[in-house]
Parts: C-alpha cells; structure tokens; sequence
C-alpha cells in the first residue's frame, strides 16, 4: 500500500465519525500524490505526513452563560491549532449549530495550506462553537462571547494563535470578544483580527474575502482567454463573501442574477441590487424574501436552485458541501466555464471532479477565498506596527496577493504535470512551503 493510502486509512481510524475532515484529507493527499511519491522515503521516515494530519493542539471546552431569563445555558466550544510551521496559528472562529469537532478540524486543516498561499507568515488553526447568535439579544451574545472568551484566553496570543471572525462572528461578536479578551490579560494587542477600526480593525476586512475571490476568478478567466466583463455570475450565500463578491464582480463588468440564504434564493435577471442586499442582510438580518418584496425585477424560491440558473461564472459562498454532483451537471449543461469557491470546501468531490473533467476551470476555496485571511494577516501587521493603513493600500496589497496565488498554483500545476488542475496546483504550492519548514525544524 501506498504512503498517502496508509495515512489516509490511518485518518480515518483514528478520527471516526468526522466525514468532513476525511473528505478535506482525501482531497489534499490524492492531489499530492505524486509529489509525495517522489519523496516518499524521507517523507516516510519523518512521518511527514503522519505530523501534517495531525493537530499540534485540540482543544474542547464547555461555555456556561446566562440567558435573558435567568436561565444557564451551555455550549461546546472548540480551538483546534493544527500546524504552526509558518507562523501563529490564524484561522476564524464559527458560531453555528453545525459546528463539532470533525467540522472545525477539515476548516483548520484547510487552513494551513490556504495561509501557506498567501505567501504571509501563518500557520493553520480554526475553532467556534455550537452557539447560535441568531435569535439572541445583545447581551446573550455578550453573555456568550465574555464566556467563550475566558477560557480561549489561556491559548491565543498575538503570536501564539490569532483567531477570525467566520460564520456566525462578525464586528459584534469579535467586539465583545476583544474586550474580554483584554480584561483578562491587560494587554492591548492584535490577538484577533476583523476588529472595529476604532480598536485596531483593517480598512478593506469587511471586503476582502469577496473581493479577493473575484481578484483571483478574473486572473483565472484572463489566463484562459476569457474577461469577466460582461459575463453573467451566479453567487449562492447572501453572508459577508457573497454580498462583497457581488459588489466586486458587478464592479469589474459582470451582471450577477442570484443570491441564496438557509431558507431560499433570490433570481434578479436586472443583476443584484447591492445595497438593498446589505440593507436586508447587514442592517434588519433579514430573509430574501424582504428583497424580494422590495424589488419588482426579483423572484423568491425556496429551497435549492442557484445552480440551475444559465450562468458563465459559479460562485459558492455560502457553506461545505452545497454544490452537489447534479449541480455541476446544471452548470456544465448551461454552459458555465468556471467555478471559484468563496466557502471552505462548497463543492462535493464528485461534482468537483465532473466539473474539471468537462472542461470548467475551477479555483478551490484554499486559493479563491484566501483573501480574507490574507487580510486579517494584513492587519496583524498593522497592530505590530501601530499603523493603520488606507483602503486603497490594503485593497492593492489585496489584490496582488490573490493574483499571486493564481500563478502560484498555476504553475506548480503545470510542473506536475497536471496543467489547468487548479486544485492540485493549490495544494502542491501551499503544502510544499510547509513541508519544507517543517522539515527545517526537525521532529516537533
């Protein structure tokens, strides 16, 4: 048997239970297949592999708090620190029902190779917890994140481990978070990123995980012929990536016709009213159906459907595992030709590997949506440096990241011998900078 079929067994008998995580390692490992063959005597001896799928830290904590009617509740809470080669660890923290342990372990093991892209210096981490701040008042949120935060303390620091805003944990959770964090250990330092700009927060954060996605689609489509403007997009989600990726797309010429959140997806043939989308989604939290009401032009379904609309561009922003092997045939039917993930791991294996066999050039999520964390990286920079930097300076600095990334990838693609594998190419270039520095500091 095989080096990366033996440690995939191994991932799977050890951490039962958890498909994610398996789906996330399968991905990575068959791609690197055969940079790992040619090395796999060393690799093997180091039990290189072994190590990378393997967190350095897991931590799992309970989060007792009190709700508006006197009652105590409690929620799981999780921080798993998987691979600090590069730099501190740097991943979100996800308030959601969904979350567990398998969930947070395939999001901070993507990490590490979506950071290692970035070129900055981050290693892969990613926590949260079961909580869900919707339905809660202010202080049930405050009440949450005080108490989360208590126990999280003791592991982070702003060269330790600083942890992200994900879903479920925008401006207000990681305010709150901020200021406990603070209490308890005295120190005004950049221990979290995604922070308000009154406190230490980057210009362009809000932006970066949707802006960068269409950075990096627009390079994608460029180097294949193709120019973004006048192509129709499809975006599915209605959180912080899908509005910003909205924003940005119709910014560079395309029109794009859907939106989605939990309940149903939005058509609008005119193109996607950007502000009326963050007038019902940032500003009243509310459903689709609100744009739908306040916009003649926009149909509401319920359910599924963003990928049975005719489109040359696909963008999954909303959560894993929401484009599914019939979606892709959709796609491919209608004509799409390329396929960039704003979310961690949108695409089914399945429908990953039938869009790339009929010739969708396809950007997975550790590259696509890698500007969020490049940004958050950005602003870490600015707290050690006690600057604040302009929109523009960050949006630029953004911008040459994510094209960056693309030719990075692009070209470990093409010296494997697997020229337009786009996911190979990631996954090559992100785990060879952390195989190497791993190598480097020896068996730690």
């Amino acid at each position: 048997m095989s080096y990366v079929d033996e440690v995939f067994d191994l991932v799977v008998e050890k951490n039962p239970a958890q498909p994610e995580f398996h789906q996330a390692v399968k991905e990575v490992l068959e791609s690197l297949r055969v940079v790992i063959e040619a090395n796999e005597e060393a690799y093997r001896r180091d039990a290189l592999l072994e190590r990378l799928v393997t967190p350095e830290r897991q931590l799992l904590f309970r989060v007792p708090w009190v709700d508006d009617k006197g009652q105590v509740q409690v929620n799981n809470a999780f921080r798993v620190q998987f691979n600090s080669a590069i730099g501190p660890y740097k991943g979100g923290l996800r308030l959601h029902p969904s979350v567990n342990l398998g969930i947070i372990k395939f999001l901070g093991f993507e990490q590490i190779f979506k950071n290692s892209l970035t070129g900055l210096p981050i290693g892969g981490g990613k926590g949260g917890s079961d909580f869900d701040p919707k339905g809660k008042s202010d202080r049930e949120v405050m009440a949450f994140c005080q108490s989360f935060m208590t126990e999280l303390s003791k592991y982070i620091g702003a060269d330790t481990d600083v942890p992200a805003g994900d879903i479920g944990t925008g401006a207000r959770e990681i305010g709150y978070m901020y200021g406990q964090y603070k209490r308890i250990k005295g120190v005004y330092e950049g221990v979290l990123t995604g922070k308000g700009l009154s406190y230490g927060g980057s210009l362009a954060r809000t932006e970066a995980t949707g802006y960068g996605l269409l950075y990096l689609t627009a390079e994608m489509l460029k180097c294949n012929g193709h120019d973004i403007n006048g192509k129709t997009v499809v975006i599915s989600g209605s959180g912080n990536v899908a509005i910003y990726a909205c924003q940005k797309a119709q910014q560079l010429g395309a029109k794009v016709v859907t939106v989605s959140d939990s309940t149903g997806w939005v058509y609008d043939p005119e193109g996607i009213d950007v502000a009326l989308l963050k007038e019902v989604k940032e500003v009243k939290r509310a459903r689709l159906t609100e744009y739908a009401a306040a916009r003649s032009s926009a149909e509401y379904h319920e359910g599924r459907g963003v990928w049975g609309i005719k489109c040359d561009v696909a963008l999954p922003c909303a959560t894993q595992n929401e484009l599914l092997l019939d979606d892709a045939k959709a796609l491919v039917a209608n004509g799409c030709i390329a396929v960039a993930e704003g979310a961690n791991m949108p695409t089914t294996m399945e429908a990953t590997e039938y869009l790339q066999a009929n010739g969708v050039l396809f950007a997975p999520g550790k590259a696509a949506n890698a500007g969020g964390v490049a940004t958050s990286a950005l602003e870490m920079s600015q707290n050690s440096e006690r600057l604040s930097w302009t929109f523009e300076e960050v949006d630029s600095k953004l911008q040459n990241i994510m094209v960056n990334i693309f030719h990075n990838l692009d070209n470990a693609a093409k010296k494997y011998g697997m020229e337009g594998n786009y996911v190979a190419g990631a996954n090559i270039a992100g785990f060879l900078k952390v195989a190497e520095a791993m190598t480097a500091q020896g068996i730690v």
